[in-house]
């Protein structure tokens, strides 16, 4: 299925760009997410036109990513979760909670599809997050997780 992109996305392509991609992809990721249009004449030409503004919103959302990641690079998070005698956590630490955790410490709102842990974290100990806050821009963080009791 043609598409249009109306933004940059990782590993497909860049605003203005008519590629090929699968119908599933474009009907539940692209299309719904506001990402692309279906590449038809009129949508093609009307792209055309709004190419700059769109261009100018890109590099906001740019820029916007680029200050987060100056506030929180290689900074360390702590989650204290229960955890077995062994080191071994009950369950895991998930996006959403790193997440949550980020909105708590440093009034940074970031969604969970973007936090993208380096290996499941399972275990109590520091672990790399790697954080998609731009199709152009990274930023790493740590977490570190702590038992529950040590912070009673």
């Amino acid at each position: 299925m043609k598409v249009i992109l109306l933004e940059n996305v990782r590993k497909v392509g860049s605003i203005g760009e008519i590629i090929d991609v699968k119908r599933g992809f474009a009907r539940n990721y692209l299309i719904s997410q506001k990402k692309a249009l279906f590449a038809s004449k009129e949508n093609i030409k009307e792209v055309e036109k709004i190419k700059n503004e769109l261009g100018k919103k890109d590099q906001d959302k740019k820029n916007l990513a680029k200050e987060i990641d100056e506030k929180i690079k290689n900074k360390e998070f702590i989650i204290s979760k229960l955890s077995t005698e062994n080191k071994e956590l009950y369950g895991s630490v998930k996006p959403t909670e790193i997440s949550k955790t980020l909105m708590e410490k440093d009034k940074i709102d970031i969604n969970p599809s973007m936090i993208q842990p380096t290996k499941e974290i399972k275990s109590l100990g520091t672990f790399d997050v790697i954080l998609n806050l731009h199709s152009e821009v990274q930023s790493k963080i740590k977490i570190k997780v702590i038992p529950l009791e040590e912070n009673q």
